[in-house]
């Protein structure tokens, strides 16, 4: 991909082929063909994150692997998480996190802003009903 990317750039500059001209825009293709290489490693690494995230009535548990491989693991006491979303302060609008056993936690930060919002609203449905099954 990189190298079709490549290839179709120098196009254009099949004319200047063999002029000063070539050597002055062959950097700005060098460059914008490295930053693409770096966007497109940059967002494979980013979708290794994963976030499991298991609700039941006795426990609510999350486990975040992140993009360089380490895990995160959270537990609480489903009775008493808290599910919170952080409209403005946070590091992304409609922050959600989760609250129990003392600790406060982040989910689905990597999501878009609707998908937050949504996230939150299922999140707390989910919880209530494992608290309280009726």
């Amino acid at each position: 991909m990189i190298l079709g990317f490549f290839l179709f750039a120098l196009l254009p500059l099949y004319g200047v082929i063999g002029t000063a001209v070539l050597w002055g825009l062959l950097p700005f293709l060098l460059a914008a063909t490295a930053a693409l290489y770096y966007a497109l490693r940059r967002n494979q690494r980013d979708r290794r994150i994963l976030e499991d995230l298991t609700v039941s009535p006795e426990t609510t548990r999350l486990i975040r692997t992140n993009p360089k491989g380490d895990s995160q693991d959270w537990e609480s006491n489903t009775y008493w998480v808290k599910v919170a979303c952080h409209e403005q302060g946070g590091p992304v609008p409609y922050y959600v996190t989760l609250k129990g056993q003392g600790r406060e936690v982040e989910i689905g930060a990597f999501l878009s802003e609707d998908e937050r919002k949504a996230l939150f609203s299922d999140l707390t449905d989910a919880v209530r009903r494992a608290a309280h099954p009726c």
